[in-house]
């Protein structure tokens, strides 16, 4: 059901500049008619990138980095002296350095986590906790964030953290009840105030904090959480809590928010609630991220009650950098003084994301003071990721994997078909003689740059490539599903194509960008269908076999997947984890890896053949997709000769045109 605002919650988002939600104590002497220019800095989804360092290339990466983000602040901070700097999550988890420091080496109580060393240099006024925090669970999250937590497996001392204020307001302990995190807090600093005769002076601006994470945690991290943790919405959260932090008497109220826009009705499990926690009456600006888009920009134009030139969400100001340290999100807030409390004058506020890279090959440099505090673990996390597991003959990437190059993803599903026909039978003997599939998708296809591929060359296989191979620290599940509902999930995977007219002339797109790569799974296992991209979604699939005999609707299979995707990730019809018989303790990488160890080496036929093609289709006009220039070669390499480069753009992805004639 939608959520109902009262007329006045309507009013205020509408005419914020003349509507205040609190009632500040006024600051001694301080005249109507003052008025102050504010930035409110954010990083989001830095995912542990500390360095400007590619772990699975092993060479510098000037396109990412914490460390660059850095010299951004800096600027950001001379520009504007009065700021304050906010972190919206997906912090401690994301790169072969974060893994290292949770799982490989984990750090120490009295060791403080290497990205939150850095970010301690910069001075950080406050953050929250995205659904990635939760990845090496609540122990290790309790322990690295200097939080005593009273749940199953948390902490109860207090070990080092960082020294900022992480405030979390909609997870609490399935013990006691309690948030687990403060669920708001209030940060206070001098700013320069221009009175209306001209002078200056310095004033304390109290600014409240309200942390928020996605809701759906509680399915993405099941066998971390379930039991634990208890979860709410977001906009339920805001409203319990507000008056709390209202009662404080803060100048302005900010949201930090780990999600996204949604306009659609809002949910309590609602992933992406920031459009929902803008209108709620009290809170006064809005952080976003998870989403990996940056906010204002170009894909959210034409949502309703959204400023996407500005930086404006039903009248709040609003904003999400980036990801991998690739920006820094500025919010340039103006502030005036009226009836003796602040108020912001929207019509000279705005929003942008400043990136590290404005252009290709012009990136700011890297903060000289970052590096330093996570260079010992650094080193040691590439040493540690050359340990040598065998070799292989086949030469394994993504860089064509929406095209049918299964190479990327043939050695995860072998290791996690490998796995579940050895253990399943142990747990369910019930189930030991149904055909056992496994499902895989490309988590490296191009959305962070051209850079941002699988590609593991023929030659020596590392741990390096395991982890370029196999991207996030999931767990292995395993599902039951009838044939009917294997259709479905693959019919959901290919909406990652666009429908595809023969008739028409002219270049059609084949990629729907609005469906990311990590959902275009691809299922092995003597299955074999194909993806007809002339039809609408939901009927592309087509000649679905097992074995070579078509599959029947009630068939019965157990599929090998993550546990991400077991547990309701991406909405796929069916995997809600009801029908998980399997929550195995192993990461999906380390089951890799250990496969590739077994196997030595690894060839075309240590590797199931591809499962799937496209049905052949002539069209008038060019099919086409953008990809990383100059790889048609790799495209011939894995047997796609109907793939051919038509334009290279100049900032290192080039147009490609596919014949599906074929």
């Amino acid at each position: 059901m939608p959520l109902r605002l009262r007329p006045i919650a309507l009013l205020c988002a509408a005419a914020l500049a003349g509507c205040a939600s609190h009632s500040p104590k006024p600051a001694a002497g301080l005249p109507d008619g003052s008025h102050a220019q504010v930035a409110i800095l954010e990083t989001t989804d830095v995912h542990s990138n500390v360095l400007s360092y590619d772990y699975y290339k092993q060479r510098e990466d000037a396109t990412v980095g914490y460390e660059r983000t850095a010299t951004l602040i800096r600027r950001a901070r001379a520009r504007h002296p009065n700021s304050f700097l906010f972190d919206s999550g997906d912090t401690i988890q994301g790169s072969v350095l974060a893994d290292y420091q949770a799982q490989v080496k984990p750090v120490g109580c009295n060791e403080e986590l290497g990205i939150y060393r850095a970010m301690d240099a910069m001075g950080y006024d406050g953050g929250t906790a995205g659904n990635h925090e939760f990845n090496y669970g609540l122990g290790f999250l309790s322990q690295v964030t200097g939080t005593p937590m009273n749940v199953d497996g948390g902490r109860s001392e207090r070990c080092v953290g960082p020294h900022f204020p992480l405030v979390l307001s909609n997870v609490f302990s399935a013990r006691d009840g309690a948030p687990i995190f403060k669920p708001w807090t209030v940060v206070q600093k001098d700013i320069t105030v221009t009175a209306p005769d001209g002078s200056q002076r310095k004033v304390p601006l109290k600014v409240g904090i309200i942390g928020l994470t996605p809701p759906p945690i509680l399915e993405w991290d099941k066998q971390n959480l379930a039991g634990k943790v208890t979860v709410t919405g977001v906009v339920e959260a805001t409203q319990k809590y507000l008056p709390e932090l209202q009662a404080q008497h803060p100048d302005l109220v900010v949201a930090v928010l780990h999600g996204g826009l949604n306009t659609a009705p809002y949910t309590p499990d609602m992933e992406n609630g920031g459009w929902y926690v803008a209108g709620i009456p009290g809170v006064d600006v809005v952080l976003m991220g998870h989403s990996h888009t940056e906010f204002p920009g170009p894909h959210y134009k034409g949502m309703k009650d959204v400023d996407a030139d500005r930086g404006f969400v039903r009248g709040k100001p609003a904003v999400m950098g980036g990801f991998f340290g690739k920006d820094l999100g500025v919010i340039d807030l103006a502030l005036q003084r009226k009836d003796g409390r602040w108020v912001i004058d929207a019509s000279q506020t705005h929003s942008e994301v400043r990136p590290i890279c404005p252009k290709k090959n012009e990136c700011v440099p890297a903060d000289p003071a970052i590096a330093p505090l996570v260079q010992q673990a650094h080193e040691a996390a590439v040493q540690y990721v050359n340990t040598p597991i065998g070799s292989t003959k086949v030469h394994m990437s993504s860089y064509f994997a929406d095209e049918g190059n299964m190479t990327a993803l043939a050695p995860i599903n072998a290791a996690m078909r490998d796995y579940v026909q050895s253990e399943l039978p142990k747990l369910h003997p019930e189930l030991a003689k149904l055909p056992v599939l496994s499902s895989a998708a490309a988590f490296r296809t191009g959305f962070g740059g051209p850079d941002d591929y699988t590609d593991v060359e023929s030659g020596p296989l590392t741990l390096r490539s395991a982890a370029d191979l196999y991207f996030y620290p999931n767990t292995l599940s395993v599902v039951q599903v009838d044939g009917a509902g294997l259709k479905a999930w693959l019919e959901k995977s290919a909406e990652r194509f666009n429908q595809i007219d023969p008739a028409k002339e002219g270049e059609q797109e084949l990629i729907n960008t609005r469906m990311p790569g990590y959902n275009f799974d691809q299922i092995q296992g003597d299955l074999a269908y194909v993806i007809d991209v002339s039809k609408p979604a939901g009927e592309r699939i087509t000649r679905l076999t097992y074995k070579g005999k078509a599959v029947s609707p009630q068939q019965q299979f157990v599929v090998a997947t993550n546990n991400y995707r077991a547990s309701g990730g991406g909405n796929f019809p069916g995997l809600d984890g009801k029908n998980i018989v399997l929550a195995a303790p192993d990461g999906a990488r380390e089951i890799l890896a250990r496969w590739l160890q077994r196997e030595q080496t690894i060839d075309a036929k240590t590797l199931p053949a591809a499962s799937w093609h496209f049905a052949p289709l002539k069209t008038r006009g060019e099919v086409v997709f953008k990809g990383a220039a100059g790889k048609q070669d790799v495209a011939r390499e894995a047997g796609l000769k109907h793939i051919r480069q038509l334009k290279d753009n100049g900032d290192g992805t080039a147009t490609y045109a596919i014949d599906l004639s074929h």
